[in-house]
């Protein structure tokens, strides 16, 4: 989405064939979970995924919750900040504001998924998470290949290390050079980090001095949107 997917590249990426994927498709199309572009012939997502989200919203999706402490972090900042979830072995960006300063970072918006321990966001939710599953997950997680040798097993425990002594984590621009960012984890009423608010923005910005000042404000609002998730 929005643009939707040839029958070519579903099939490619889930390596079945071209005539089995339009036939599953077909199918879904008749229960309402994809549709269809007369037009294109591009497959979307249909209907039916809309109304399941909608019935799941209440307990996964926390962006009202967390919209004020957005604003807030924007305004008092005048960077960009963010809410992100956890999913799976990645996080995925559901909100973001905007703040006044006007260079702004677009490596991150709604709906981007990077692996955990990618991104401030993804590297603050990873270090919360108990060692073995941190170690498993290190295993079986091509960061390296993906994004270079700053994400090696051993330059991403030192991150964790660095993160948990902090409270918050910092990607010095690993993604993009130049663009930095600082996250906090966002814990559900089980202890677990679910969720993490962080804040973007060009390097100049991020000066040591100033990302102490930044990094105590996102965990006083990850703390507080903590607290309300709990009495939810």
């Amino acid at each position: 989405m929005p643009d939707g997917a040839g029958t070519t590249t579903v099939a490619s990426r889930t390596g079945i064939t071209r005539p089995t994927a339009h036939r599953l498709l077909t199918a879904l199309v008749s229960e309402g979970f994809v549709d269809r572009d007369q037009q294109s012939g591009r497959w979307l997502l249909g209907p039916e995924l809309y109304l399941m989200g909608a019935v799941a919203a209440d307990r996964y999706d926390i962006t009202d919750l967390a919209r004020e402490h957005l604003q807030s972090l924007a305004e008092l900042t005048g960077e960009s900040a963010f809410l992100s979830a956890s999913r799976g072995d990645e996080s995925v960006c559901l909100s973001r504001r905007d703040g006044s300063f006007p260079i702004r970072s677009f490596v991150l918006y709604e709906g981007k998924r990077f692996p955990l321990g990618v991104a401030s966001a993804g590297a603050a939710m990873l270090a919360f998470q108990s060692d073995a599953w941190i170690e498993q997950y290190l295993e079986r997680a091509p960061l390296e290949a993906e994004h270079g040798a700053a994400h090696a097993p051993d330059a991403v425990r030192e991150r964790i290390a660095e993160t948990r002594r902090l409270g918050y984590a910092v990607n010095p621009g690993l993604i993009v050079e130049g663009s930095w960012g600082l996250g906090a984890a966002v814990f559900d009423p089980a202890g677990k980090p679910a969720w993490a608010l962080s804040l973007t923005g060009i390097e100049s910005r991020f000066t040591p001095a100033r990302r102490g000042e930044l990094g105590r404000l996102l965990l006083q609002h990850a703390h507080r949107l903590t607290e309300r998730l709990r009495g939810r």
